[in-house]
């Protein structure tokens, strides 16, 4: 009997998802003699039971198309919005998977995703998952599909902002996505030539950012490009977000209800005003230098459109080995990349974890052989 794969699509949409769901369904069909359907909407389709049957048809044309066929949604099997109420549906997800005698389920997704799978996988469902966000911070693989095309869009934005930012004499601030970790800044930034690069590994201290911009200002240069991740924190900000976290622990171990419920308070009006940082970041350059500051943020534009060669590459690279994985009853695991070979990972060793740029990475190393300011 054929074996019955389920695929969905979860969290933000990630260029290069078709050409996985492309890579998977081909390999099986065409390769394995399994059979595909994928599940719309991410696990609230798996809960509703809404599917589709890839193959043939379905499959064509999708390779150079952005987003995901399937669609998405943040919705996690175990706190899922069900009218007015925020439930558990994880039971239901597992009867969708038994009614359909699922034999495995492949979910394509970054650190939130591989979460939920390993919850599911820890139910008794045979789970893969392929690492996909822009954000490069699914930890144990090299890299995630869909993060080079998005820094190849930022790094585009940046050379577009040089040109506008030497006519007016500005600094501009661009902010780019990355979620807490600055893969994303970091690599657009050092390839579009940013003067300064603000990321959530370097707490930055805003009055040697404005002294780099004078330096740079008293020496001719007309302009400053400021590449800030939007999890970038100053010295001073980071010190308050690790007070209250470390309160919150100890208020939890203490069983301290009210003082818990304080800090968290604070913690989310703390995040909330951090939504608006990188424009509080531009308006006090232009007050420590004197110097014209405008903020470009990218937002949703490193998403969009069609993925990078090399994120096709990659993503079919990972959806064949899916397959062909399934079809030797490897479970339990996500297909990551390491070096030039493709490994399957256990998703206990991925689940909970993320992956940041640690202190002695070589891009660290090169953004400040070559003048950049990374605000330490």
């Amino acid at each position: 009997m054929k074996k019955l794969i389920g695929v969905l699509t979860a969290g933000g949409d990630t260029p290069g998802l078709n050409a996985a769901i492309r890579g998977l369904g081909k390999a099986s069909g065409g390769v394995f003699d399994m059979e595909v359907i994928g599940f719309y909407d991410g696990f609230r389709g798996l809960m509703q039971n809404r599917t589709v049957r890839l193959e043939g048809q379905r499959l064509s044309g999708i390779l150079t198309v952005g987003g995901t066929i399937l669609g998405t949604s943040r919705d996690k099997p175990n706190k899922m919005p069900v009218g007015n109420k925020v439930m558990d549906m994880t039971d239901a997800m597992i009867g969708t998977y038994e009614n359909l005698h699922l034999d495995c389920l492949v979910c394509m997704g970054g650190g939130g995703t591989n979460k939920s799978a390993f919850m599911l996988h820890n139910r008794g469902l045979n789970v893969v998952t392929l690492p996909k966000t822009i954000d490069n911070d699914v930890a144990k693989t090299d890299i995630t599909f869909g993060f080079d095309t998005a820094m190849g869009i930022a790094t585009e934005a940046i050379d577009r902002l040089h040109s506008t930012a030497d006519s007016h004499h500005r600094i501009i601030v661009v902010e780019i996505m990355g979620h807490r970790a600055g893969w994303l800044a970091l690599g657009s930034g050092i390839a579009g030539g940013a003067d300064v690069i603000l990321i959530p590994e370097i707490p930055y201290n805003i009055e040697k950012v404005a002294q780099a911009i004078l330096q740079r200002s008293r020496s001719g240069k007309r302009f400053s490009i400021v590449a800030v991740s939007e999890g970038a924190m100053s010295d001073v900000e980071m010190a308050k977000y690790e007070r209250l976290i470390a309160g919150i622990q100890v208020a939890k171990a203490d069983d301290n209800k009210e003082e818990k419920n304080r800090l968290k308070a604070e913690l989310e009006s703390f995040e909330v005003n951090q939504q608006t940082s990188t424009i509080y970041l531009a308006n006090r350059l232009q007050e420590l230098t004197g110097l014209e500051s405008r903020v470009t943020i990218l937002g949703y534009l490193q998403r969009g459109g069609a993925p990078s060669a090399a994120d096709r590459l990659l993503a079919t690279r990972l959806g064949t080995h899916a397959a062909k994985l399934i079809y030797e009853g490897q479970y339990g695991v996500m297909v990551a990349v390491r070096g030039e070979k493709i490994v399957p990972v256990p998703l206990a060793e991925v689940a909970g974890n993320r992956k940041i740029i640690p202190a002695d990475h070589p891009w660290l190393d090169s953004a400040r052989n070559v003048g950049t300011n990374l605000g330490d």
